[in-house]
């Protein structure tokens, strides 16, 4: 739905989705208002109140009972989320430590999670809000129907505190983390690359004299490059008719005083430039899922190389995280690889940005389970199946050669370590992946 946005608004729409902040405080804020506003409505006109029946508020001209309940609701609320949220923590760590401290991002982002807070920490500044409207002086006044709503909203926070333990409970679990984290990957894959997979032969139809890249625009803040504003990068570029070279691609650290650009006809590079260009870059600590799909692989490979280690040795994660992983490769596989160069009308290169290849992606994906699995008949087994499935999407012959040759790999590096059976088994799943090649 976002895909047809801007991509400045994606990114900030993005970054307004993860975490702990913007989400519940919105629903804290929407919550604490409504508690406001209704105990005011209710008092400017009290003929609201006779609408509900007596049978649910029978005290209707006693504050203290509203002055009790409001805060009766409000401290059990916050002691609840207290206590669940340091449990909900406690959980986290514990995962992270078992699995990839990484898998902590994905949690942030969580919906359940967010809405559960939000709704707590909203019933306690509903009833905070509404509390002064119930008082003695200078006339008793009981928000009869304010209460009630009070009432309501902590049978939610009961319904919705047995649905958050019940999903908390699956999602420390490694299946589902596993599962997120490629769900999540895929859709930046959707979002990144729409098109399906076409051979793309980009042609930079300079003129053989024509200015080149060659004056680097230095990184002022070291860090993981998040997010590219591509358009914005075009639009500079057009404008000032000068050609970008992007020196590093998303996901990639850049140091401090590194270049970041190389541009051409460097007598126009003005400070303003300089740092609108800089801006069109969101550079951070830690890496993303919204432009990086590199990065969804890679944390599942680290589940999966803390699954094989020798500590762990838990070689059905490892098989789970495989199996993931060839799904992500599947998809990415099918689908063209993001644009790279964007040219001007008379077809001159304005900007050029690094992409991750599949072949690349590949070896993030396998290489390391590769190696640290060669002791492994079951994983080694279930990669080279993978690598089966993978050649079976996969539209271009010359991605299917790397497959053929990481299934290569995969068996000489087991033939020390396995014995002759289990190398028989191997070989046999390396002449099913020899077969799919040549198709």
């Amino acid at each position: 739905m976002t895909r047809h946005l801007p991509r400045a608004i994606q990114h900030i729409l993005f970054n307004l989705r993860g975490g702990f902040l913007v989400r519940p405080l919105i629903i804290s804020l929407g919550l604490g208002l409504l508690g406001g506003w209704l105990s005011w409505l209710e008092e400017k006109h009290p003929a609201i109140s006779a609408w509900l029946p007596a049978v649910l508020f029978p005290s209707r001209e006693d504050p203290q009972v509203a002055q009790v309940m409001l805060s009766a609701i409000a401290t059990s609320i916050m002691t609840v989320v207290s206590i669940v949220f340091a449990i909900l923590l406690m959980s986290l760590t514990l995962a992270s430590m078992q699995f990839s401290p990484r898998i902590i991002v994905s949690f942030s982002r969580d919906k359940v999670t967010q809405w559960t807070l939000g709704i707590f920490l909203g019933t306690f500044a509903y009833c905070i809000a509404a509390l002064p409207a119930a008082r003695l002086k200078p006339y008793a006044f009981s928000p009869v129907l304010t209460v009630f709503g009070s009432m309501l909203l902590a049978v939610a926070c009961v319904v919705g505190l047995l649905f958050f333990i019940h999903h908390i409970s699956r999602a420390i679990s490694v299946n589902y983390i596993v599962d997120r984290i490629a769900e999540e990957t895929e859709q930046t894959i959707a979002d990144q690359m729409p098109e399906p997979h076409a051979e793309h032969l980009w042609e930079s139809g300079a003129a053989p004299n024509a200015a080149q890249p060659d004056t680097p625009i230095l990184n002022r803040h070291a860090g993981y490059i998040r997010y590219m504003d591509t358009r914005k990068l075009v639009q500079l570029a057009k404008a000032h008719q000068i050609k970008l070279c992007v020196a590093r691609r998303v996901g990639q650290f850049a140091p401090a005083a590194a270049p970041l650009f190389y541009a051409s006809r460097g007598e126009r590079l003005t400070p303003k430039l300089c740092q609108a260009l800089q801006a069109a870059i969101d550079i951070g600590p830690s890496r993303t899922l919204q432009q990086d799909v590199e990065f969804g692989v890679l944390q599942i490979v680290d589940i999966a190389l803390k699954a094989i280690s020798p500590a762990v040795n838990d070689p059905t994660t490892a098989i789970t995280c495989i199996d993931q992983l060839s799904r992500i490769l599947c998809l990415y596989s099918q689908r063209s690889t993001p644009q790279s160069h964007y040219y001007d009308p008379p077809g001159v290169v304005r900007v050029a940005i690094p992409v991750i290849e599949t072949e690349a992606l590949l070896e993030s994906a396998f290489e390391h389970i590769r190696h640290y699995a060669r002791g492994d008949m079951a994983v080694s087994l279930r990669l080279l199946a993978a690598l089966n499935d993978i050649a079976a999407v996969a539209p271009g012959a010359a991605f299917r050669l790397c497959l053929l040759a990481m299934g290569q790999r995969t068996v000489d590096a087991c033939r020390e370590h396995l014995d002759e059976q289990a190398m028989r088994r191997l070989r046999a799943r390396l002449d099913t992946l020899q077969a799919a090649t040549r198709c």
